[in-house]
């Protein structure tokens, strides 16, 4: 486990012992009327005024700042398929984001496959995922999806998302999606290119993959290429899933070398060391390379420095020792704060292109002393090795969640409110997150 820091299986487990999340309670149970409030018989009213008003579920319960965080086990990290019970360490360190950058209240919800005979792997079954969720559906205001392999992960979020009036997101869909269209964005201001000039390429299929190529391609970008394990996502193929198909381009290039000769841009969610210094060299000039791949790069920072020597680019990763981590945190916790706040029924494209902007935009203003002392050996102002926001810049909570909805009440996914209060309101939330 290389990282900066000095950490060790022992003090990892030790650090988990007694797990990560727990419950605080809004109205401490302190004397016999409070117990009659809570529960019986004070509890009656509230119940009647749900039964009669179902939207009064948001007022009467915790529903309105609680999100689930459900996964089946099926792709956990780059662990693979561990069932859902070793999964749970994961969704609480979710649920921990959750509530740590977004002020949300999550908790893990783990669904086990019980196959017959007994055991927690095998292939998703989407058909138990979305009965679970839709069942489990009125505790919660929002619907985070971790950790469920694809293609199975794309039927569960599209059909639940159609089912339920809450929000519904597949974090490892969108997440990265979202920070990298922000990484994308600065990189084009950067190297002075409008968005729909770019050429991208992108390397891995999957879940993040596809979702990465819809955003670009929501944004303006319109000359994109997916390379998977065999070859380029090409029209004339016949071997392609219906995501991969939206996606088929007709191109003379057969395999990722081929296809980054004069590419403005690779971004990779796909393995370890598949692109070498040359195809580096043979991208256009000023290029912005993204290897996300976790926890070794598709090509190391170190290999693209010395492939390029003093010529300008822009390098992000998904690690936290190098500048540029991609990291989807920056956005999960708002894109719900903000879908929360105004009761969004869904979290639309426009929402999550609104969130990449924000990021973008907070990226090109002067980072504050308070962030600056937390990252002291990093250079952190706008230009090729700071073109993500960090985490802990406090101003992410009220940019990005307002950001979201106000795209949410413009695109009709959530009804009229006065944004100027919800910004108001933002920002004491903020202040007192803070204190």
């Amino acid at each position: 486990m290389a990282t900066k820091f000095n950490i060790t299986r022992d003090s990892v487990l030790d650090y988990h012992r007694g797990g990560k999340v727990g419950l605080a309670l809004p109205h401490p149970l302190r004397t016999q009327l409070d117990l009659c409030m809570a529960y019986t018989p004070g509890v009656a009213q509230a119940v009647k005024e749900v039964a009669a008003h179902p939207e009064t579920s948001f007022d009467y319960t915790s529903r309105a700042n609680l999100v689930a965080v459900v996964s089946d086990g099926t792709a956990i990290l780059g662990l693979g398929d561990l069932g859902a019970l070793a999964s749970v360490p994961v969704m609480e360190g979710k649920a921990v984001l959750f509530k740590t950058f977004g002020d949300v209240d999550a908790w893990p919800v783990p669904l086990a496959r019980c196959r017959q005979g007994g055991g927690d792997t095998g292939r998703t079954d989407p058909q138990r995922i979305i009965d679970c969720v839709a069942a489990l559906a009125p505790m919660y205001g929002g619907i985070n999806l971790e950790d469920i392999a694809a293609p199975a992960c794309f039927e569960v979020e599209d059909r639940l998302d159609a089912m339920l009036d809450i929000p519904v997101f597949h974090d490892d869909q969108w997440g990265t999606a979202v920070i990298t269209l922000a990484g994308v964005i600065n990189y084009a201001r950067l190297s002075d290119r409008h968005i729909g000039e770019l050429r991208v390429v992108i390397n891995g299929a999957g879940a993040a993959g596809i979702r990465i190529a819809d955003m670009c391609k929501a944004a303006g970008v319109s000359d994109l290429t997916i390379c998977d394990t065999k070859g380029t996502v090409r029209a004339d193929r016949g071997d392609l899933n219906a995501h991969k198909r939206r996606h088929a381009v007709k191109t003379a290039a057969t395999n990722l070398s081929e296809a980054l000769r004069g590419a403005h841009v690779f971004i990779g969610v796909s393995v370890a060391d598949c692109v070498k210094p040359d195809d580096i060299k043979q991208m256009a000039e000023f290029p912005a390379v993204f290897a996300m791949a976790n926890p070794d790069p598709e090509i190391h920072p170190e290999a693209v420095a010395a492939a390029l020597g003093k010529n300008p680019y822009v390098m992000a990763t998904g690690r936290s020792d190098f500048p540029n981590q991609i990291n989807n945190v920056l956005g999960f916790p708002f894109i719900f704060r903000g879908a929360l706040d105004v009761r969004a029924r869904t979290i639309n494209t426009a929402m999550k292109v609104a969130a990449s902007e924000a990021l973008a935009a907070l990226a090109r203003e002067r980072v504050t002393d308070e962030v600056r002392a937390l990252y002291p050996d990093e250079t952190l102002s706008f230009g090729p090795y700071y073109v993500i926001p960090k985490p802990f810049d406090r101003r992410l909570f009220v940019n990005v969640s307002l950001a979201v909805a106000q795209a949410a009440i413009a695109s009709g996914a959530a009804p009229e409110r006065d944004l100027a209060s919800l910004k108001k309101s933002l920002e004491a939330r903020n202040r007192a997150r803070a204190s």
